[in-house]
């Protein structure tokens, strides 16, 4: 007879990923042991066991779950009543209102994804790819005439844009909704306009 799954179980595991992104995140992946894990999730590690096989198997569950909800909601932003310039911006906020309550498991992606198997580090890079992807034809949309010229110009304006949302959380980890959007808006006339723009 096969085993019932239990009522909890979807918050069970929801528990021990958040737990194991913290401890990743500050102990780094390679330092933290089942042990440790299981101390932070307070419960034992045989029950983890019964959610994963080891600690590999959350690294890529904490980054699976992370990254795919991080894309769909990004993706599913209504964005066909902007102008482009209001569309890139709508488009930055929602990423860093996504990001919020969310440093562990970003600082997780940028430290540890790299010690995933080949195969699974492709299937986490496809979210990353849809989500780049949408920013770059938001940021092409407002200047088709450069970027068409310039193919390159694209990439690196599109990673310029990442790398001033992705760090983010470094210095101001503890920002709250207001403070988002008024720094997605200074991303966006930066982006768009320069200092200048400010």
């Amino acid at each position: 007879m096969a085993r019932t799954i239990a009522k909890d179980h979807d918050q069970k595991r929801a528990h021990i990923l958040r737990a194991a992104a913290m401890v990743f995140a500050t102990q780094g992946f390679d330092r933290a042991s089942m042990n440790l894990l299981a101390r932070e999730c307070g419960i034992s590690k045989a029950n983890i066991y019964h959610y994963y096989d080891g600690k590999m198997a959350i690294l890529f569950d904490i980054l699976d779950s992370y990254l795919k909800a991080l894309r769909n909601r990004v993706l599913a932003v209504e964005i066909t009543c902007h102008s482009p310039a209001q569309t890139l911006q709508v488009i930055i906020t929602e990423i860093l209102l996504a990001y919020q309550g969310a440093d562990h498991e970003h600082q997780v992606q940028i430290s540890a994804m790299s010690a995933l198997p080949h195969a699974q580090q492709e299937q986490l890079r496809g979210y990353q790819r849809d989500l780049v992807r949408f920013v770059e034809n938001a940021i092409h949309a407002n200047a088709p005439e450069v970027f068409d010229a310039n193919a390159g110009k694209l990439r690196a304006t599109t990673m310029s844009v990442f790398g001033m949302l992705n760090w983010y959380y470094m210095w101001n980890s503890g920002a709250g909704s207001q403070a988002r959007d008024d720094y997605a808006q200074m991303v966006c006339h930066l982006t768009l306009h320069g200092v200048k723009g400010l």
